[in-house]
């Protein structure tokens, strides 16, 4: 039973997540008891029963994310056959992607991504800035709106290829601000500023960079047993050190996921899971390849409906 395994990043969070999973699964309460003792405090209350904003901070998120994610594939794992043949993950979820290609143990990347969250907020401060979805273009007109809005004080950047029509945008307010207007100007059928904490990959956060290189590096990271699609360039990542420099690209990076999404799409014809919370993979699929379908596998009902239905369940 081997598939393709694609994890959610940030945003997919909501309060209730995981619950399910852990009183339904000894397999995923123990993983969340287990995260619990490992950040010193209670993960598991913020995503079982914690207020929203909490949970959407950017320093809790990405570690619930993660430990959902992880949940879930820990639960397919020891509930069926099934294997991951390639895997990847979008932004916070391609730490997702590495534990399940066997490359970091679950509970390193958990730490890993605690920091990268504290990381990512401290730079939001240092940096304050802001991204936009912009809806309906091309990634060249928007490069190009990117270009013509930034000055030398104040820039904007893509930060997100998530499909075909639909890209994000990052940068100083103002210079997002003035890309925004000028997508709407020349044709964009939506644009829509984004409620994030900082202007996420864009050089703007670049100051957390070095630190969560470090960081990560105080870690074991060993080569991937299967291929790991990279969101800095949407190329497979097979070794240790090609681990490591896709990491400590990400944070300043476009997400790559429409071009990661074409290459697994090439290199693998049978089905593919989404394991984590949400459903936004399986709608960007929808738009990367109508032709492919995308299981989703995040709450309790989805997984029996998974292990009910065997190896055929697309």
């Amino acid at each position: 039973m081997k598939k393709a395994v694609i994890f959610p990043g940030q945003g997919s969070q909501f309060v209730g997540m995981g619950k399910d999973l852990a009183a339904e699964f000894k397999t995923a309460e123990r993983l969340y008891e287990e995260g619990d003792e490992t950040l010193g405090f209670s993960l598991s209350g913020i995503c079982f029963e914690g207020d929203k904003a909490t949970l959407t901070e950017t320093r809790n998120a990405q570690p619930a994310i993660l430990l959902h994610s992880m949940a879930v594939w820990s639960v397919l794992k020891n509930e069926t056959q099934i294997e991951a043949v390639i895997t990847a993950g979008h932004s916070l979820g391609e730490y997702s992607a590495l534990v399940a290609a066997g490359a970091v143990e679950v509970m390193d990347a958990l730490k890993i991504v605690r920091k990268r969250g504290e990381l990512m907020y401290e730079a939001g401060l240092r940096q304050p800035g802001t991204m936009a979805a912009v809806i309906g273009m091309e990634r060249s007109s928007v490069k190009k709106i990117c270009e013509n809005s930034s000055t030398e004080n104040s820039i904007v950047v893509v930060a997100n290829i998530n499909c075909p029509g639909q890209i994000v945008i990052s940068g100083h307010i103002e210079a997002v601000q003035r890309a925004m207007e000028a997508a709407k100007k020349e044709g964009a059928k939506k644009v829509l500023e984004l409620n994030v904490s900082g202007a996420f990959h864009s050089p703007l956060v670049s100051s957390a960079e070095d630190e969560l290189v470090s960081f990560i590096k105080k870690f074991k990271i060993c080569d991937p047993e299967v291929d790991v699609i990279s969101n800095v360039d949407g190329n497979v990542v097979r070794s240790r050190d090609e681990v490591i420099d896709a990491l400590s690209r990400q944070l300043t990076s476009p997400v790559l996921w429409s071009d990661s999404m074409d290459l697994l799409l090439k290199k693998w014809d049978g089905d593919i899971i989404e394991a984590g919370p949400g459903r936004v993979l399986s709608g960007l699929m929808r738009r990367i390849d109508r032709r492919r379908t995308v299981t989703r596998a995040g709450t309790v009902e989805e997984i029996k409906k998974i292990v009910a239905s065997g190896n055929d369940f697309v």
